[in-house]
């Protein structure tokens, strides 16, 4: 049974010998081949040597061809920025003042869309007989809000009628996306939607549910598999994400795997994750990612609808022996658990200083992100800090913490911060894995002031 054959069995949610395991090698597939983040998404030849090379040393089940939730947006007018180690990422709105729903569709020739078609097609032939391939769009919602930017999440309440028009024209999109990838025979299709873990279950039955069963509707009709990714602390709606339909979801280290496959298991949908990106990959050695693979391996017991994954796009920079030590905890499970059957995963040990709450002289709003370059659900909460400033100006003190360096995990666990992105007000936790409103937001800053 090839690779590719074990992903469908367990995308048919049958048992199988072993689990199955999907690498997510956006941009850290060109570090593989010393290619900058920015060259391996804008030059075919870069991007299939990248993708061999991943599928080389990696050997995944599934191989995805990129993980760029701004391909869409670019087209579609927004303004995006390039970054040497991370996609890029969106920098303008075209309907932050307009609010008319837009009429332009997608086609094969549009921006990027030609080195995504030849690089499916190349490695389609490469090794396309192996190793399943997964095309991945962004989803209507983040989507949405690359073309609103943060007064889409002021509209939700203002004027739903708009975001249901904006999520139509967001989900034509998605399904002309995901055509352009089933065209090439690509297996698994993939809308990823980080900004969907931060809205409560009623919005999501309100504006994300019916689009999301028409694109699962689509795909299976037309014979492939599909997947509905999701970052952030999503636990709240992997009921409802299985309600869509998809063959599979896919989460993040803020979500309880053991616990989401239970419920993902009652509506035969097979769930994959979630390794963490930055403390194990990133950051930690080969032992803890053995450690890490088998100790989740282990905890999930099971053969059925499970996927072994990192929890999103991997960092650009992530140590090749961690993720060749993840495959293998994954590939050769009881050799590994020998391995690593004493070994303890090392720790953080920095010690950082916290301000004095009790005694600020304004009200300091933190944000504690993944990393806004990357995460989408990080960037609109970021960006929902940054216009407090701009709103309060100087009235106000903003800090903000990545969850991809030291110091920085130091301090976000010294804090005891549940779930990514959130925000906190004069050391108080006022908004967790929630994009805010930005009406309330500036309510509660005021209630302090």
């Amino acid at each position: 049974m090839t690779r590719k054959e074990v992903l469908f069995k367990c995308l048919r949610h049958e048992e199988i010998d072993r689990n199955a395991w999907v690498t997510m090698a956006g941009v850290h597939a060109g570090y593989l081949k010393g290619y900058t983040a920015d060259e391996v998404y804008q030059d075919a030849d870069k991007l299939v040597e990248s993708l061999l090379e991943v599928e080389k040393l990696y050997t995944p089940d599934g191989l995805i061809l990129l993980f760029d939730l701004q391909l869409e947006a670019e087209i579609l007018g927004c303004t995006i920025k390039w970054e040497n180690n991370s996609p890029p990422c969106v920098r303008s709105h075209p309907l932050e003042e307009n609010k008319v729903i837009p009429t332009q569709k997608i086609t094969r020739n549009d921006g990027r869309l030609p080195l995504v078609i030849e690089v499916a097609q190349r490695i389609k032939k490469a090794v396309g007989d192996r190793v399943a391939l997964y095309g991945l769009f962004c989803g209507p919602y983040t989507l949405s809000s690359h073309l609103r930017g943060t007064n889409f999440f002021r509209d939700m309440r203002k004027d739903p009628e708009f975001v249901r028009d904006l999520m139509a024209y967001s989900t034509e999109i998605g399904l002309q996306m995901a055509d352009i990838y089933l065209d090439e025979g690509v297996d698994v299709i993939v809308p990823v939607d980080p900004v969907v873990s931060q809205v409560s279950p009623a919005h999501f039955n309100q504006f994300i549910a019916e689009p999301y069963k028409q694109i699962f509707d689509h795909i299976r009709a037309r014979g492939a598999f599909s997947a509905f990714f999701v970052c952030g602390n999503a636990t709240h709606l992997i009921e409802p994400m299985c309600h869509t339909g998809p063959d599979s979801v896919a989460v993040d280290e803020n979500v309880d795997l053991k616990v989401a496959h239970e419920i993902c298991d009652r509506y035969n949908v097979a769930i994959g994750g979630n390794i963490p990106l930055t403390t194990a990959l990133l950051l930690g050695n080969q032992l803890d990612n053995m450690k890490i693979g088998i100790d989740l391996i282990d905890r999930m017991n099971t053969r059925r609808n499970f996927i072994v994954q990192p929890g999103c796009d991997m960092p650009y920079a992530t140590p090749v022996e961690n993720v060749i030590a993840l495959s293998q905890a994954v590939l050769n499970t009881d050799k590994t658990r020998e391995l690593v059957a004493n070994y303890e995963i090392s720790s953080i040990d920095i010690d950082v200083d916290l301000p004095d709450y009790e005694n600020l002289k304004k009200p300091l709003v933190e944000a504690f992100l993944l990393d806004p370059d990357a995460c989408a659900a990080c960037t609109y909460m970021q960006a929902s800090a940054l216009d407090m400033k701009k709103v309060f100006g100087d009235r106000i003190d903003y800090a903000e913490y990545r969850y991809n360096n030291l110091p920085d995990i130091a301090r976000t666990k010294k804090m005891e911060v549940k779930q990514l992105p959130s925000l906190y007000l004069n050391g108080k936790l006022i908004y967790s894995s929630i994009i805010p409103n930005p009406d309330d937001f500036i309510k509660q800053i005021e209630d302090v002031l």
